[in-house]
């Protein structure tokens, strides 16, 4: 072949139905017309000489060359959009994008904070956030989706190898009581005591649950004996069930703050339990690292690991002092 048989246009669209499921949603996320969504997608087959998709259902599902196509596709897209900001970093920070990834808790509590005095410093780069699990987010980092993520969750095996995962901080999960609460005059409370409480929770397939019953388990706590009460599936959700009586609750002092400073929730103390887990930056190290993600590494990211207090001393370096060099593109 001489000439592609397909354009960046022709990916987009493609890539597109395959995320929205139909030619019309497609069309309307990219704000054409459904015929011209269509004429495109004849036209790439027509090209191709190949069908792309089944048509058959009423779901759009891609054909087995389909697939191919689009696993190329969004290769092709990501390194466009990566040569796209590595020249807009021409203009040193007078423009571009960061995007930036973290689990729920960080992405919640940490992240907009972080965001907004980067954005103080520099106002003309926009900034993403996305949140999602520690898995997806890893994954996206790995993709070059993602400049940079915060997480609080393990790393998937299959991945640990290729990405940069730098500790940042120690995260304590406090145990959080209705500030009515019998054992809220208590301090420290017995580990015994656990077990008379009723407990909100987030689902049990959650990073930080997992966490959280894993470090238990290690101060000689029987997690099975824990009741319960409730499973919620956001911070917020659970924060909001403790004030109001239903049970109580472990969750990131980064949550918190100020619903203790309003005294609002009760924070206890239990005798020889902390419960934390460190918080890791992670970086894929072939990807195109832009000056808005050093800018941030650099001049955001070491000003708040005040918020943890004290780090265990036998942690790696943090983030901190972490040297991170610029990747180059190869010609």
């Amino acid at each position: 072949m001489s000439d592609l048989p397909f354009t960046l246009d022709q990916l987009r669209i493609l890539k597109a139905i395959a995320a929205e499921g139909s030619f019309k949603r497609a069309a309307d996320s990219l704000y054409v017309s459904q015929p011209a969504v269509s004429l495109q997608v004849q036209n790439l087959e027509r090209q191709l000489d190949v069908p792309l998709f089944d048509r058959g259902g009423r779901r759009a599902q891609l054909t087995e060359a389909g697939h191919l196509l689009l696993n190329y596709g969004e290769k092709i897209l990501t390194l466009c959009q990566e040569t796209c900001r590595a020249i807009e970093d021409l203009q040193n920070l007078q423009g571009g994008t960061l995007i930036i990834g973290a689990s729920q808790t960080t992405g919640t509590y940490l992240l907009p904070r972080m965001i907004g005095l980067f954005r103080q410093q520099y106002p003309d780069v926009s900034v993403q956030l996305h949140v999602h699990s520690t898995r997806r987010t890893s994954w996206s980092v790995a993709n070059g989706q993602i400049d940079l993520a915060i997480i609080g969750g393990e790393v998937p095996s299959e991945l640990q190898d290729s990405l940069q995962i730098i500790p940042y901080a120690e995260d304590e999960l406090a145990l959080i009581l209705p500030v009515f609460h019998p054992l809220a005059q208590e301090d420290p409370i017995r580990k015994d005591d656990l077990y008379k409480l009723q407990f909100i929770a987030l689902d049990s397939q959650s990073t930080i649950r997992k966490v959280i019953d894993q470090v238990l388990s290690r101060s000689g706590i029987e997690t099975r004996r824990l009741k319960i009460e409730m499973e919620l599936n956001s911070i917020e959700a659970i924060k909001n069930a403790v004030q109001s009586g239903l049970g109580a609750a472990f969750v990131s002092t980064t949550a918190i703050d100020k619903e203790i400073q309003m005294d609002v929730l009760h924070r206890s103390r239990v005798d020889g339990v902390v419960v934390k887990r460190i918080l890791s930056v992670i970086f894929n190290p072939n990807r195109y690292r832009s000056k808005a993600a050093e800018a941030f590494t650099n001049d955001i990211l070491p000003k708040f690991t005040n918020l943890f207090g004290q780090s265990d001393p036998s942690l790696p370096s943090p983030v901190s002092e972490a040297k991170f060099e610029p990747a180059t593109l190869e010609g």
